[in-house]
């Protein structure tokens, strides 16, 4: 074997398309797959080249299992979350024990907490590679490649569209959705970090070729608190995002207004939406369907929604149907070309069969090629780092392309 690289939370659907698609890069790297319930590795195993992967337990707030576990690898891959509670304690490891980290935090507060270790990582000598999946991670790619356009940068949308994927939705998922529906927001604007309330502003986008634009949400995301230190005089950068079907995030922003303003906990909030997301009624917790219900209504008065989408959504969830996805990622970087006024966009392209259709792939599959150019550039550099600080587009593409993803389902020019 040339190494070891070590999958933490490998059970997770987005962590288990990683490892599939990294092992169909080739290399002679040995895969360790950890999880704190192991028994639902094997399967995974016996899908990867014999003698490739081994399965592993840990309970990564166990220090020193997790220290013994990432000691000696040549990468490690977080892909346990909500990223507010692991990323530290595995972060910490790879600093003591020397190790190159990687995640797809998709958070803004654990984000800020990497990228301040700046020093740490220099003096440890490895890299801390955040925010490595698709939105942030793919995005700010995507999003640099469109500004490399222009001669100047003056705002910078990057959009994300997540469609129906019950029942496939995990608590992780569904804890971080609630946390980006209400609160604070950090974003870039006037040239300067200011904060929002998230799930408010709005704007509709060209996320879905050949459909109508698309009504989407300004997020809290780590996107609009990295991109400023590249483009610090670009005067907005924001990070906009929702759920299809439209009502989606009605539902979300209700409930995350309930958890905001203390009628409801979190943990019940959580294993509310999950027992809806995976086909339950709801009825346990009546309060859940009062908030949600009090989100989607919001909705229809501010105009987002309509009547009678609510209630083709509570038709449709009613039967345990879904409604056909649609999802992608869009980034539009806004200046001049040439002393006129120009935009380019990069989008993802939405094919059947593509392996960028549901978040799980599109993120497991992103992450994926970042750990293949990150393995690629191994003692290159050291230092906490932003998608768009060390991922040069062209290379990253490059990098999907050997993870499996066919040149024309990446991204288009539009």
């Amino acid at each position: 074997m040339t190494g070891r690289v070590v999958f933490i939370g490998a059970a997770g659907e987005m962590c288990r398309v990683a490892i599939e698609r990294f092992a169909a890069a080739g290399g002679d790297w040995e895969l360790v797959l950890t999880d704190i319930r192991p028994d639902l590795l094997q399967p995974l195993v016996e899908r990867l080249p014999a003698g490739r992967a081994t399965a592993r337990r840990l309970d990564l707030f166990d220090e020193a299992a997790l220290r013994d576990v990432v000691r000696g690898a040549s990468l490690v891959v977080l892909a346990a979350g909500p990223y507010i509670r692991t990323s530290g304690p595995v972060i910490t490891a790879c600093l003591e024990e020397g190790v190159p980290y990687l995640d797809f935090d998709d958070d803004v507060e654990s984000t800020e907490h990497a990228l301040s270790l700046q020093e740490q990582a220099r003096a440890a000598g490895i890299p801390i590679y955040v925010g490595c999946g698709a939105s942030p991670g793919m995005s700010n790619v995507m999003a640099v490649d469109a500004a490399n356009d222009l001669d100047t940068v003056e705002n910078i949308d990057m959009c994300w569209l997540v469609g129906d994927e019950r029942p496939n939705v995990g608590r992780a998922v569904i804890e971080h959705m609630l946390h980006i529906s209400a609160g604070d927001c950090v974003t870039w604007e006037d040239g300067r970090r200011i904060v929002h309330e998230t799930f408010v502003e709005t704007g509709r986008f060209p996320i879905l070729a050949g459909e109508d634009d698309v009504l989407l949400y300004e997020t809290a995301h780590p996107e609009p608190v990295t991109l400023p230190r590249r483009y610090p005089d670009a005067r907005r950068i924001r990070c906009l995002g929702g759920l299809d079907p439209a009502p989606m995030n009605g539902l979300f922003r209700g409930v995350g207004l309930a958890i905001q303003n203390g009628r409801m906990d979190q943990k019940d909030a959580v294993n509310w939406v999950h027992d809806i997301a995976t086909g339950g009624t709801g009825l346990g917790n009546p309060a859940g369907w009062k908030h949600a219900l009090s989100g989607m209504r919001a909705q229809i008065r501010r105009g987002e929604s309509t009547t009678g989408m609510l209630l083709k959504f509570l038709g449709v969830s009613a039967l345990r149907r879904v409604f056909p996805y649609k999802g992608g990622l869009l980034a539009t970087a806004y200046g001049n070309k040439d002393g006129k006024p120009a935009l380019s966009r990069r989008r993802t392209a939405l094919e059947p069969g593509s392996p960028l259709n549901n978040m799980a792939g599109v993120t497991g599959t992103a992450c994926a090629a970042f750990a293949v150019l990150a393995l690629d550039e191994a003692g290159k550099r050291s230092g906490a780092f932003a998608p768009e600080d060390w991922a040069e587009p062209q290379a990253f593409y490059q990098a999907l392309e050997r993870v499996g993803v066919p040149r024309h389902q990446i991204v288009e020019m539009i």
